[in-house]
């Protein structure tokens, strides 16, 4: 099953797909039209309803937050349909030139990216109405990118956000760089939220305070068990009883709530031979 919806948030238009074999999507991707710029271009299995889209839209330039494939899975197709550029972090650039490698859940839910020459971000960029800045904020990839529209308090935030209460980890996520960036943004100015799959048009900086927050108590509670005696495994074991174990199991654990745990251990271990 395949899913588009469109949301309205004023002047920003998010669309959001999916693609399911069996019934309604597992997990959607938002990807934002704001004046005549795109952020983020949705997933390859949802190409012809992304081009769709786009086709009869006035675009300049393609922004995206991340190399992952639910975010540059069109990027190519449409930068050929609409003979535009396309902008990324440096690392960015770097994999959708070369082309990155992605696990079996990852082509059965998103499909592969097809590779793109990708240019380097200007300090600004102006749509005519609306002025976005491009602020590096790695931890869910190295490359991490969040644009802030400072003028309207938008902040199109990627996969920064997610949740308040976030439930797991990819295996190649970093938690300390993560929390660096949540206190970074958070001293930005914005209200609304613009996730690419779970937005606040309202009260956004609150959610990602909640969420930094949360991060920072579990954190906390994984020192305490550390502290306590207790060994690495026994803090796995004790802390993964929520285990969303379809999730665990479909990732083949790629995706899972151990992976958040063994980077909460990973990030207590590198604070305390720092102090």
């Amino acid at each position: 099953m395949k899913l588009c919806k469109i949301h309205q948030f004023g002047d920003v238009t998010g669309y959001e797909v999916g693609y399911g074999y069996v019934g309604k999507p597992f997990m959607t991707t938002i990807f934002y039209s704001i004046g005549n710029i795109l952020v983020d271009t949705g997933l390859s299995h949802m190409r012809k309803e992304a081009l769709e889209i786009v086709r009869n839209k006035k675009i300049d330039a393609v922004l995206l937050t991340h190399h992952h494939e639910d975010h540059s899975g069109n990027v190519a197709v449409i930068m050929k349909e609409k003979q535009v550029p396309a902008y990324g972090h440096p690392k960015t650039i770097e994999k959708m030139r070369d082309g990155f490698n992605i696990l079996m859940y990852q082509h059965l839910m998103w499909g592969e990216a097809e590779r793109a020459n990708i240019s380097p971000f200007p300090s600004v960029i102006n749509t005519g109405e609306f002025t976005l800045i491009p602020i590096h904020a790695p931890g869910h990839s190295k490359d991490h990118t969040i644009f802030l529209e400072k003028n309207r308090g938008w902040l199109f935030s990627g996969d920064l956000y997610l949740g308040s209460k976030i439930k797991y980890f990819r295996a190649d996520e970093n938690l300390s760089d993560t929390l660096n960036s949540l206190r970074e943004v958070l001293k930005l100015d914005f209200d609304s939220l613009f996730c690419a799959h779970n937005p606040r048009e309202h009260d956004g900086r609150s959610a990602l305070q909640m969420k930094l927050e949360y991060l920072e108590n579990f954190c906390d509670e994984v020192a305490r068990l550390l502290n306590g005696g207790l060994s690495e495994k026994e803090v796995i074991k004790k802390m993964s009883h929520n285990e969303v174990r379809f999730v665990k199991m479909m990732t083949f654990g790629n995706v899972s709530l151990e992976q958040m745990i063994l980077k909460t251990i990973q990030c207590v271990h590198s604070d305390s031979s720092a102090s």
